[in-house]
């Protein structure tokens, strides 16, 4: 039986690894035989024959940097989709810091805007009813959403049915007059210039006084401007004396529940698979991210040959028959894979905004903790 085993050495060259993520790579380039020559010895060669070539050594390198690359990034993603949705996706985010700001905060915080009437993302819209004489209920979905809203809800959230404003009705504060301020400027020789009022000043709760007086008498005297809005029925009082025309404000329940609307559309980031973070360059990684690949891809390579042995479980040997450990060694480097990746996650999760925040709140407590500790000096002038 005539099966391959590592010849003791390899030599890289672009197209040897299975997607050529980093074939382009002199660092990747030069690290390949390297990481293939160190996992060959760690499997025991030259005392043991190792089943594999160097093509597996090189896929299970360019697994491992892959493998990194993806725990980062997806660390960062869910670290950062708050602050990237609705960006554009067509930007690499590696390499670049990534800012938090309060653009989606505030654009959930429009919807609040929207049912308040001070913004937002659902139009108020205006319509009216034209009042006839003597009636009082107006159904505003027949008289204005099936003929101007193709018979969508509609909510009122205002009604313009009110008296006229009491400042109409008042006589205007400078000219003098209906405020009995010509006989006290007559009165100090003044009555004869024109314009007379150019020397009264009154105070303005004076005139605040008297609107509120009119709106008050409004309200007790008169029959009061006041309506009722249920299931779309609009009930006015008091009945009307003459034809008029009513405005209100309202909005489309439909756009309301439109999810998408105000929503920026094209090539944007939406969900964790729209989020630019690109693979790494692994020239790019550093010392504790180079470590943590090779030995992922020692462990990858475990896996792999464990794989190989396994269907050769025995070979006879004369006089008897040789036991490979091929289930011993998949165990083995599919649990080393899974403690690695373990212990990058965990290392992550202590690096996401919030984590960070804490810290360094915690450290700020202790040290003012400390500093209260310090005698504090008497100085003497």
């Amino acid at each position: 039986m005539n099966i391959p085993i590592w010849p003791g050495s390899s030599s890289f060259v672009p197209g040897m690894t299975p997607f050529g993520y980093y074939d382009s790579d002199p660092t990747f380039q030069s690290d390949a035989d390297k990481v293939a020559d160190w996992s060959a010895r760690r499997l025991g060669y030259p005392i043991m024959d190792v089943e594999l070539q160097d093509v597996n050594f090189y896929a299970a390198f360019e697994e491992a940097v892959t493998e990194f690359t993806t725990q980062v990034n997806m660390n960062n993603a869910s670290d950062y989709i708050h602050t990237v949705t609705g960006a554009p996706n067509t930007i690499d985010f590696n390499g670049r810091v990534v800012s938090p700001n309060l653009g989606r905060s505030i654009q959930m915080a429009k919807e609040y805007g929207s049912e308040a009437g001070s913004g937002g993302t659902v139009d108020w819209k205006k319509g009216y009813v034209d009042l006839a004489v003597g009636q009082t209920v107006y159904d505003l979905d027949t008289q204005w959403s099936n003929v101007h809203e193709s018979g969508s809800r509609i909510e009122v959230k205002r009604v313009f049915h009110d008296f006229s404003p009491a400042i109409t009705r008042y006589f205007d504060p400078a000219s003098g007059t209906g405020t009995g301020t010509q006989q006290q400027l007559s009165s100090f020789g003044w009555g004869n210039y024109s314009p007379a009022v150019s020397f009264m000043v009154m105070p303005l709760y004076s005139d605040l006084l008297s609107v509120q007086a009119i709106e008050m008498s409004d309200k007790i005297r008169r029959s009061s401007f006041t309506f009722e809005i249920r299931n779309n029925q609009l009930k006015l009082f008091p009945i009307p004396k003459f034809p008029t025309r009513v405005w209100f404000e309202y909005i489309v329940e439909s756009e309301r529940l439109n999810p998408l609307r105000g929503g920026v559309s094209g090539s944007v980031v939406t969900d964790l698979s729209s989020i630019p973070f690109n693979r790494n360059e692994y020239s790019n990684i550093k010392h504790i991210g180079v470590q943590w690949i090779h030995k992922y891809a020692l462990a990858t390579t475990k896996e792999m040959l464990g794989l190989i042995r396994g269907k050769y479980s025995t070979i006879p040997i004369p006089g008897a028959d040789l036991t490979l450990n091929g289930l011993d060694l998949m165990t083995q480097g599919r649990e080393d894979k899974a403690t690695l990746i373990l212990e990058l996650t965990t290392l992550l999760l202590t690096m996401t905004r919030k984590v960070q925040l804490e810290t360094e709140a915690a450290i700020a407590q202790s040290l003012q903790q400390q500093l209260s500790k310090i005698p504090l000096s008497i100085y003497i002038r």
